[in-house]
């Protein structure tokens, strides 16, 4: 298991997270846009979105840093822009985890599968910080 942050910008993440691949001197990242996520006939992507980063990260130091831009018309508020995501092997560990901290805390998005996971969630805790939770396959 590990906790790493994950950084969110309003539009302008891919020149930021350049800007620290230059500064840290990391390899080049491996950007995935909007664009490239698999459509939902229930979701149409808004042209506003289409260029900007869906997710991307950079290795700083021995430590991995993710990195995306918020979706349109989403609040940006510079402070709460960061949330530490939680990535285990064990699925039983991100439930449990994720159940922990949800009480008395605000869920964002329920644990479930997605494109990218066999399981992933959000929430915010009773103290305000936000927390992301994702299955790895090992």
């Amino acid at each position: 298991m590990s906790v790493q942050a994950y950084i969110n910008f309003n539009g302008n993440c891919e020149e930021a997270v350049k800007y620290y691949a230059e500064i840290f001197g990391t390899d080049e990242p491996q950007i995935m846009y909007f664009r490239e996520m698999p459509p939902n006939p229930d979701f149409e992507l808004p042209e506003e979105a289409m260029d900007l980063v869906l997710h991307t990260s950079l290795v700083i130091h021995d430590t991995t840093v993710m990195f995306s831009d918020i979706f349109p018309g989403m609040p940006f508020i510079i402070g709460n822009n960061i949330s530490l995501t939680v990535l285990s092997t064990n699925m039983d560990e991100v439930e449990s985890l994720f159940g922990k901290l949800k009480e008395e805390g605000s869920v964002e998005m329920e644990l479930q599968e997605t494109f990218w996971s066999k399981l992933y969630g959000s929430l915010t805790d009773k103290f305000g910080i936000i927390w992301q939770f994702s299955y790895e396959e090992s």
